[in-house]
């Protein structure tokens, strides 16, 4: 998913290019909106942190990019693709590198196991929203 801040500050594309220059298949992508109610659905996992609240409402402030992705080895791949939550720690070239501004505001969401990649893709699409 690309956050509000890569597509407010105009990196939807660049972030594209990267992801799919990483030789990643993108199967499905659409780009909306979370209200608070979707958002806090989306990242129930941390409801109990103290950080739920102020997450909800960056991930509601204005529109994402979600996208479903395909290759070998994905989610591992695409943790390394995107860095470190901490932009002042991701890699250098690594797209929160390049384009994160801070560890709220980190440009992408990856997700961290093959399990939850396919529970944030039925999320976002339907299996006939599928390329």
């Amino acid at each position: 998913m690309i956050k509000p801040d890569g597509v407010q500050n105009g990196h939807m594309g660049a972030i594209l290019d990267k992801i799919i220059k990483a030789g990643f298949k993108i199967v499905a992508m659409k780009y909306t909106q979370l209200t608070p109610e979707t958002a806090g659905q989306f990242y129930a996992i941390h409801k109990e942190r103290p950080f739920y609240k102020d997450l909800v409402s960056y991930m509601s402030s204005g529109p994402i990019v979600a996208a479903i992705l395909e290759k070998d080895n994905a989610v591992e791949d695409f943790r390394t693709l995107i860095g470190a939550t901490d932009p002042t720690k991701a890699a250098p070239g690594t797209i929160r590198q390049l384009f994160a501004k801070s560890i709220e505001a980190n440009a992408v969401h990856g997700s961290d196991s093959n399990e939850n990649a396919a529970i944030e893709g039925d999320f976002y699409f339907s299996k006939l929203e599928r390329f």
